[in-house]
């Protein structure tokens, strides 16, 4: 089977050796008679690879098991959305939202009518084409709530501002792409199509601390500490979502862990970056600022939009796919994930370098 390359921003390209093993599994896994699709969510062999993902989730994090917990739901992260605010938003409490992209935006209006919410910092006056800066926080917050990488723009926040309350991230799109202090946030919460499985799980990683500080007058589905309590099986999990998580962390570990990862996705960024500042007379980057430029979605448009067809005809005859960008802004995007191979960021960077020519 010849593989296009994928850029597509999600659901996203996986490691063929996941892929490998997975569609082995499919089948038959652990010499069980039967396929990972048919195994008992209460078996032994889906206990295994349950736990086994939750362990080395934290590992790669850096963090321990005695203060933080991995839990598995369902939803995606735009149900995350309203449920941190319904965990954790007290009456007569703020929190801070920090308005970076379309997702911060959205992460905001699901919030609002669950409690008071203080924008702490935007970029809508730049159109979300730099990283928000100058922030203001609460004294006292609930908690501060930032999107570490903006799919549809194009910027990324490779830090963790201290913001004097406890940090909730939405990782969704760059998790485990470069290295972070994870121990500055209480909570992280991705949806797993995008670098860390298929779609199917939502993964939040919370510091046990401040699960303690839940709200319990919500219903008992939604909270927290009801899937952290139950081991993440108050529902049927979605196992083969999860399965594929746990072979993913086993491929990260396998390209030098998360900092073996970071040399890689800069380096395959910057080939692409480094081309279209070469031709910034054909090419007009969607984000000039160079520090707050994504690893994982690049965007671009053309200075001559009549030749965006022809541009997407020559990618297609190339196998580079998933080019086109976000319906909202346009133009192109590449995302490049943690699987996403070196090689087909020289290709694409060869053809970019060919199309400026004509």
């Amino acid at each position: 089977m010849k593989r296009v390359y994928n850029f597509s921003p999600g659901p996203a390209i996986l490691p063929v050796p996941v892929l490998e093993e997975a569609s082995k599994s499919v089948i038959e896994i652990s010499n069980s008679g039967m396929s990972i699709l048919e195994v008992s969510h209460r078996g032994k062999i889906y206990e295994a690879i349950h736990q086994d993902a939750r362990a080395h989730c934290l590992k790669l994090m850096g963090l321990s098991p005695e203060e933080y917990t991995v839990i598995f739901m369902g939803g995606g992260a735009s149900t995350q959305f309203a449920t941190v605010p319904l965990n954790f938003l007290k009456p007569g409490q703020t929190a801070d939202y920090v308005d970076g992209g379309e997702w911060g935006s959205k992460a905001i209006a699901a919030a609002k009518p669950l409690g008071n919410v203080h924008i702490a910092g935007s970029s809508a006056a730049t159109k979300h084409s730099t990283l928000p800066r100058d922030f203001q926080w609460t004294p006292g917050a609930a908690y501060a709530h930032l999107t570490t990488n903006n799919t549809i723009e194009g910027t990324q926040m490779r830090f963790i501002p201290d913001a004097g309350s406890p940090v909730i991230l939405d990782a969704s799109s760059d998790f485990l792409g470069h290295r972070m202090d994870w121990k500055k946030a209480s909570l992280v919460y991705l949806g797993a199509q995008k670098n860390a499985g298929p779609a199917g799980v939502t993964i939040i990683i919370a510091k046990k601390s401040f699960l303690a500080t839940a709200k319990t007058d919500i219903p008992v589905v939604l909270q927290y500490n009801t899937h952290d309590k139950a081991d993440s099986l108050y529902n049927t999990p979605p196992v083969f979502s999860i399965y594929i998580f746990s072979l993913v962390l086993k491929w990260i570990e396998s390209q030098g862990g998360v900092e073996g990862l970071e040399k890689i996705n800069q380096r395959k960024a910057q080939t692409i970056y480094d081309v279209l500042d070469a031709h910034s007379d054909v090419y007009d980057a969607a984000v000039t600022k160079k520090d707050d430029r994504s690893w994982m979605n690049l965007t671009w448009r053309l200075r001559d939009t009549s030749r965006e067809e022809a541009f997407f005809k020559g990618a297609k005859e190339r196998s580079l796919d998933g080019l086109k960008g976000h319906r909202n802004v346009g133009g192109f995007r590449a995302s490049i994930y943690n699987a996403f191979p070196e090689e087909g960021c020289q290709v694409l960077a060869e053809y970019l370098k060919e199309f400026a020519k004509k």
